[in-house]
């Protein structure tokens, strides 16, 4: 008999519609690395993201616009190295997937042959909704994206929250029915009034995650960098830090440093050491060196 424990079985879209079904609260982090994806598979979680955030989480960019197709590929495929469980969605980079059916399918394509992806997300209604469309009609599962588009946040009016007004709560909530009518598996939204999430939820039929949009999405997502406190500074009014990774490295790093410059490490205990009776033949020969 084997005592090899069976593999994880890999969360289906079938899984996650049977969990909105029950009430089972569906969740999704968005990482970037090999570690980190190991980290989400571990703890549990249903989906993974590979989000444009990267862009400026990771890359050091000032947002989510100069990310290349290349970099997202070379981050999603590394998580989904890390993946055996989760779903794995992969953020189709703005400019990649806009401009034609075409060459959004050649860009997904991609992300499914290169990376490994189970889906991809694109953001907005509008003629994003065509794109949508295209992409199913392919055999590309898509996630969908409404509410505070990272890609299109100058154009929103900055990084700030959607659908304020009745008005604009009617404009999100339309796009994200049409997003349904192209055939889209999953809706994220992101920062609207939690009044627009309960009034668009019993219009959906797919599973729907919030970020920033109440509780009565199926389910959450937050980025790994701002649930883990790495980076410095404010987070969004939505974020919840459930650790202080930043300060931990800091202090670590800090301590490293004054060890080093101090002397003390490395200490006995970190060095190798030759076998007895080594040190002293290396030295005979080096003596008979010229």
């Amino acid at each position: 008999m084997s005592t090899h424990a069976a593999p994880a079985q890999r969360i289906t879209l079938r899984d996650l519609a049977a969990k909105k079904d029950a009430g089972e609260r569906i969740v999704m982090v968005t990482a970037y690395d090999h570690p980190s994806a190991q980290i989400a598979e571990e703890a549990g979680v249903d989906i993974v993201l590979v989000g444009d955030s990267a862009a400026m989480t990771v890359l050091g960019y000032d947002s989510t616009v100069p990310v290349t197709v290349d970099e997202m590929l070379m981050l999603t495929a590394a998580v989904r190295r890390g993946l055996t469980r989760p779903l794995l969605i992969g953020d189709l980079p703005f400019g990649s997937y806009e401009a034609s059916d075409e060459i959004a399918i050649a860009t997904a394509q991609r992300f499914v042959k290169e990376a490994g992806v189970d889906l991809v997300k694109i953001e907005r209604g509008g003629t994003t909704v065509d794109r949508a469309r295209a992409l199913v009609n392919a055999g590309i599962p898509v996630v969908g994206h409404v509410g505070l588009t990272p890609q299109t946040a100058t154009a929103l009016g900055g990084y700030r929250a959607q659908g304020r007004t009745a008005e604009a709560a009617v404009a999100v909530i339309d796009d994200a029915l049409a997003l349904q009518s192209a055939g889209v598996s999953l809706l994220v939204i992101e920062a609207v009034p939690s009044e627009v999430t309960a009034a668009l939820m019993p219009l959906l039929d797919i599973p729907v995650i919030g970020i920033g949009a109440g509780a009565d999405a199926d389910g959450q997502v937050l980025v790994f960098h701002d649930l883990l406190g790495m980076y410095d500074g404010a987070a969004a009014k939505f974020v919840k830090r459930y650790a202080d990774l930043r300060g931990a490295a800091l202090e670590g790093v800090a301590a490293y440093t004054d060890e080093v410059r101090r002397g003390v490490y490395p200490a006995p205990e970190h060095r190798y050491r030759m076998p007895e009776g080594e040190a002293a033949r290396l030295a005979e020969l080096l003596r008979k060196i010229p």
